[in-house]
């Protein structure tokens, strides 16, 4: 059995079993896992929740998460256990913070920075669960944040040798940058993504596929940069998912009236507000199509500034950053999602969109083009910055002319999301993926 979300079978190497198991033990180490947090730290929580509806598990993460997982009502040792490795991972984040300038951009770096320090939480992760492990008290581990492919664990090989089956993953990122964005890439000041592939010469990386039980890739790209030997037992499975009780409202798909279109990110140039308000400007300015802009960033100056020059200020809102509740409510008020980002590398908010019947508008690249299909959205084909402008003027305006497709495309979405895009779809792929672990495993 292949995981519902997968596309097509030739996406997935193993084959899964099933048939039902007994719940599994299973040590869950995710530093970053914060249920009042977004990006990384809310996907490390979201999995590890809808996991212990399939499996016993228990949750090990930094210190700093420590709080807000009291605040969701686990209890400390029973459910989860937070680990202080302050001492090193502090000094790493300060220096991060400062070599991007407190701007939100550079985050190769931070990731690069992380892949030094991290080694250091799992030396005290291990310290700390290597009497239960070696005793069999659990069945496996699976390491899901950090999410970089580029972050080693060096507990793989101890799991490995005390007969414990370790799984890797959702591991994602790394998305090339596409030709002719060389001056968002400087202006994200993504300097040392130039020499990201010299990641994999890294020995400790070698050494954790190889003692990898399962590898699960959240992206095709980074499938690919998984080296052959080890591609039979790399499973792909999106690394997003919407929470159903988060996005529980759904969109009114009014289609007689103005063409309503939203954007909700960062407002950083890898994500494209400033495409977007240029090619929908003749719609903006001719009232055929309203623009809400949720999100902020370095870039929230410059928008404006261009908005105006445009001549287009009355028909697109900045909502700036907003509670999640408020989000939900903007995006349900408008008929697509314009998201041109040109370098995403998981996502989320298009899923968020398909699961409130919100039909997204993306460019075809990198996690978006994974996720919408011809059923449930628009592609805009990648090419360089005048070509995406154009392509994405000329969809904006078809659909001004003709909405009468929307709410049928909308309806598909969230059946979509229901069907495959849900944590707890999610988990029960995992928990194949436990099983299909399991009985592959040889003393």
């Amino acid at each position: 059995m292949r995981p519902s979300s997968t596309p097509d079978p030739g996406d997935m190497a193993t084959s899964l079993s099933p048939s039902p198991s007994p719940r599994r033990r299973v040590l869950v180490i995710a530093e970053a896992a914060n249920p009042e947090w977004v990006s990384v730290p809310l996907v490390g929580w979201s999995l590890y929740a809808a996991l212990r509806e399939v499996a016993d598990v228990h949750l090990v993460t930094q210190i700093r998460n420590r709080d807000a997982i009291l605040r969701a009502g686990l209890q400390e040792g029973a459910d989860f256990t937070a680990i202080d490795s302050e001492a090193i991972e502090r000094p790493f984040w300060k220096l991060a913070g400062v070599l991007r300038m407190g701007q939100g951009k550079g985050w190769t770096m931070t990731t690069a920075l992380s892949a030094l320090s991290y080694p250091y939480f799992e030396r005290l992760v291990w310290a700390r669960f290597r009497r239960d492990l070696e005793a069999g008290r659990f069945d496996l581990v699976h390491r899901i944040t950090p999410l970089s492919p580029t972050v080693v664990s060096p507990i793989a090989g101890r799991c490995r040798a005390a007969g414990v089956p370790f799984v890797v993953g959702p591991l994602n990122g790394g998305v090339p940058w596409p030709p002719g964005f060389d001056r968002e890439r400087r202006r994200e000041r993504e300097w040392l993504s130039y020499v990201r592939g010299a990641y994999k010469a890294m020995p400790g990386r070698a050494r954790m596929l190889a003692a990898s039980s399962a590898i699960i890739v959240g992206s095709r790209h980074t499938r690919t940069e998984i080296p052959a030997r080890h591609q039979a037992r790399v499973v792909y499975l999106p690394e997003n998912a919407v929470n159903p009780g988060r996005f529980n409202k759904r969109a009114a798909q009014r289609t007689d009236g103005v063409l309503r279109g939203c954007f909700v990110g960062r407002l950083v140039p890898y994500k494209g507000p400033d495409m977007l308000i240029e090619a929908a400007a003749p719609l903006l300015r001719d009232g055929r199509l309203r623009l809400d802009i949720v999100g902020d960033g370095p870039m929230r100056p410059d928008l404006a500034a261009l908005a105006q020059r445009l001549d287009v200020v009355g028909a697109v809102t900045f909502h700036g950053n907003v509670p999640h509740q408020a989000v939900q409510e903007i995006l349900c008020e408008n008929n697509i999602l314009t998201f041109p980002s040109v370098r995403e590398f998981g996502g989320g908010v298009v899923l968020e969109a398909m699961a409130l019947g919100v039909v997204p508008v993306i460019v075809d690249y990198a996690g978006p083009g994974e996720l919408v299909t011809a059923d449930t959205g628009f592609k805009v084909p990648i090419g360089t910055r005048a070509e995406i402008v154009l392509a994405l003027r000329r969809r904006l305006e078809a659909l001004a002319a003709d909405p009468s497709a929307l709410p049928a495309m909308g309806q598909r979405g969230i059946d979509e999301v229901a069907r495959a895009f849900t944590w707890a779809a999610k988990a029960r792929t995992v928990a194949e993926i436990y099983e299909d672990v399991l009985r592959r495993r040889t003393p």
